[in-house]
């Protein structure tokens, strides 16, 4: 059975809020939820051959605070896959600003905008964080599933970018270390070609 770990950063001014998404998440208690509703649909031995997941859960009650986490875990070369980020967090930074400043420093990281109010204009919201496809808002009071569904899908979409920049980029050292290849044959070329005129002719 394969283990899948991932590292989900909360950034919330409210310390409940913390547990609630530590409840929600521990493997002890996500995988038994997931084997309860699993088994009313399929059988014993569908559930038992599919992977464990893991999430590795740090919180933050500041949004200053979770930056300046997520600025450490990329120096340690841990970075966070999902963060769930409350809208309001008095007196410091708002969960716009936050989002903003972390993906300066992280702009692969997948956010989830939590709020439990409905007076924000979204459209300026999204106008002010460019990266619509890594951000999506999850309303308070949420369902234990939906934060699950949430971090599982968003965590493995984060893995499948990483790994596909990654080919990229390969393809491209490879693309130019031919291209340089190439033109040092080229330039060999040219040099037999100065040394050897008479013989060329």
């Amino acid at each position: 059975m394969t283990m899948q770990h991932y590292r989900i950063l909360v950034i919330d001014d409210n310390p409940a809020i913390h547990d609630d998404f530590r409840k929600v998440l521990t493997p002890e208690v996500a995988n038994r939820a997931l084997e309860e509703t699993r088994a009313k649909f399929f059988s014993s031995q569908a559930s038992s051959d599919s992977p464990s997941i893991q999430f590795d859960i740090d919180c933050a009650e500041q949004g200053q605070i979770g930056h300046a986490m997520v600025q450490h875990a990329i120096q340690k070369n841990t970075p966070y896959a999902v963060a769930f980020v409350d809208m309001r967090m008095p007196p410091g930074w708002d969960g716009v600003e936050t989002i903003d400043q972390i993906w300066k420093i992280d702009p692969h990281l997948q956010m989830v905008i939590c709020t439990a109010y409905s007076d924000h204009d979204w459209e300026q919201v999204l106008q002010k964080l460019p990266n619509h496809d890594q951000l999506l808002i999850l309303r308070k009071p949420f369902e234990s599933i939906e934060v699950r569904q949430l971090a599982t899908s968003l965590a493995k979409r984060w893995v499948h970018l990483n790994d596909t920049r990654q080919k990229l980029s390969e393809l491209a050292a490879f693309q130019e270390e031919r291209a340089t290849e190439t033109q040092e044959a080229i330039q060999q070329l040219e040099w037999e070609a100065q040394q050897r005129p008479e013989q060329l002719r």
